[in-house]
């Protein structure tokens, strides 16, 4: 099973959550790294609030877009 590590960008959707994935890339001549993203819509029962770090997993399609569900908030973004 494929675990990705994102953090939410949006959640205002009912029960869907916009995460964003960052990762690092190579240049293939250059060697400098690039920083790639990617945003999921993913299925929130969790519960996830913007800024929060999440793990997510594929699961059945739950809609035309949603392919993710979100396993565990890994940390929230408290503002005090």
């Amino acid at each position: 099973m494929q675990i990705t590590k994102g953090r939410v960008i949006s959640a205002k959707m009912t029960n869907t959550a916009v995460v964003e994935v960052t990762r690092l890339k190579s240049h293939a001549i250059y060697q400098k790294r690039i920083r790639r993203t990617k945003k999921y819509h993913v299925h929130n029962d969790a519960g996830a609030k913007v800024g929060d770090v999440v793990e997510f997993v594929p699961t059945r399609p739950v809609s035309a877009t949603k392919h993710w569900k979100i396993t565990k908030v890994i940390s929230s973004n408290v503002t005090a």
